[in-house]
């Protein structure tokens, strides 16, 4: 865990910069997270888990501008342009803090994550759905848009030779690339279909892949 706070605390800076040149996939990405994001009642609470620099907040927030937000991240430099980016809006809080460890409140309406949770191990994911479901009002909506490898090796390898070569066509420097690339190796992804019975197992309902890109892929579920 030092390895990735340290990773995500050398790249704070340019992250945001960078994002679209690593998520070839970016708008469709970001974009079904927020189109199906719904929530009633005047002043929801939201859980951005993982949040780094607030980015998927931002795009959130236009679409519940009376919400309540909470931005959890182990990474103090991310959370530092997080409060920037958010500066004068009191309803936007930061949380510095392992969210794979840290205790959550009980009420919220509405939890999302991008990009983060691929890199806890296989049960402290398990382990993390379970606190999330417990976290959410009944009828809260957890989603979390995120990396998942293929179920099979050789559909994986095109996955991943089909990205690197979107990544190398951008105009990111060398010295940015091999730095992403080597971030990579801290990750730990799962595969999509355990994943999708771990949520089932926990008591999540009306699951859903929303959205599907290579090893990116968008994933909805409700507490009933």
């Amino acid at each position: 865990m030092n390895d990735l706070k340290k990773s995500f605390n050398d790249i704070s800076k340019k992250y945001d910069s960078q994002r679209r040149k690593l998520i070839p996939c970016f708008d469709d990405f970001y974009g079904t997270v927020v189109n199906f994001a719904e929530i009633t009642g005047d002043h929801p609470k939201i859980l951005d888990i993982g949040a780094g620099t607030g980015l998927l907040t931002e795009f959130l927030l236009p679409k519940f501008p009376e919400a309540e937000f909470e931005l959890m991240d182990i990474s103090e430099e991310m959370l530092e342009v997080a409060k920037k980016r958010f500066a004068g809006n009191g309803n936007v809080k930061v949380a510095l803090a392992d969210y794979s460890k840290k205790n959550f409140s009980l009420n919220y309406d509405l939890i999302v994550s991008s990009l983060s949770i691929h890199h806890l191990e296989d049960e402290e994911k398990r382990k993390l759905m379970q606190k999330i479901y417990d976290s959410l009002n009944p009828g809260g909506i957890f989603i979390n848009a995120d990396q998942f490898v293929a179920e099979s090796e050789n559909v994986e390898k095109k996955y991943r030779a089909i990205w690197y070569q979107k990544i190398e066509e951008t105009d990111l420097k060398k010295t940015e690339k091999d730095a992403a690339y080597e971030r990579m190796k801290l990750d730990r992804l799962a595969n999509l279909s355990s994943y999708l019975i771990w949520l089932k197992e926990t008591g999540f309902s009306d699951i859903e892949v929303l959205y599907k890109y290579l090893i990116f892929a968008v994933v909805y579920c409700k507490k009933s």
